[in-house]
């Protein structure tokens, strides 16, 4: 199994990215800027420059190049600034990664790989905010990794029930906290006998027919 790491500046520290390259786990890391690391695209910024006058849109280009800290870092790295002019001035950004240029070009490993680190960080919300991941308050450690836990299969099951139950309707794009409310945290007359469970729902109910077409959708895929 490949790991490759994603993750702002405040992880772009020599002891964690010497970890990765020791035990071969790739990493692409936000860097802060600085004069220097400016200074390396300061012609790439001048270009990006003159295109946005040019087309009165924002405009970026991409340098690719070896870099280092002047005392941090025990090696120089892989560094890709994003020399970007946006109709409000310059908005230079940089990343460091392990991943080869042979095989990620400066342009796709910034936007296509590093920056859905953005969304992956909205899933990772959504999860603490809709399914309480964020309560960890237990005086163990290993019971705040149980109540996670419990959190994070409550996510995959939410998204599997969106993926296979609820996809062409409604909610399928809905968010986890959005079908616990539509289709989880609704009042229901439950009847339990020795060979079935009926479910009554109020014959108002909004989302009735999402939910009977969701409990469809997951009996076929489960035989």
């Amino acid at each position: 199994m490949r790991i490759i790491l994603r993750a702002d500046s405040g992880f772009a520290r020599d002891e964690l990215m010497d970890w990765c390259e020791t035990n071969k786990v790739d990493y692409v890391f936000g860097l802060a800027r600085n004069p220097r690391l400016e200074r390396q695209i300061a012609p790439a910024m001048e270009e990006a420059s003159l295109l946005s006058q040019a087309s009165a849109q924002a405009t970026r280009v991409f340098r690719d190049f070896l870099w280092s800290t002047k005392d941090s870092w025990t090696r120089r790295r892989r560094v890709v600034g994003k020399a970007e002019w946006t109709l409000l001035g310059a908005n230079p950004r940089f990343i460091v990664t392990s991943l080869k240029s042979e095989r990620w070009a400066a342009q796709t490993l910034y936007e296509d790989l590093y920056c859905a680190r953005g969304d992956m960080e909205n899933r990772i919300k959504e999860c603490q905010l809709d399914l309480y991941a964020d309560r960890t308050s237990a005086h163990t450690m290993h019971a705040n990794q149980l109540r996670l836990w419990f959190a994070s299969l409550a996510y995959v099951l939410i998204c599997a029930l969106r993926r296979l139950g609820l996809a062409h309707t409604r909610l399928a794009e809905a968010t986890c906290g959005t079908i616990r409310l539509k289709l989880l945290k609704i009042g229901a007359q439950v009847r339990v006998s020795v060979r079935r469970i009926k479910i009554a729902m109020a014959s108002a109910c909004p989302y009735a027919d999402e939910f009977a077409l969701a409990h469809a959708r997951i009996r076929a895929a489960a035989r």
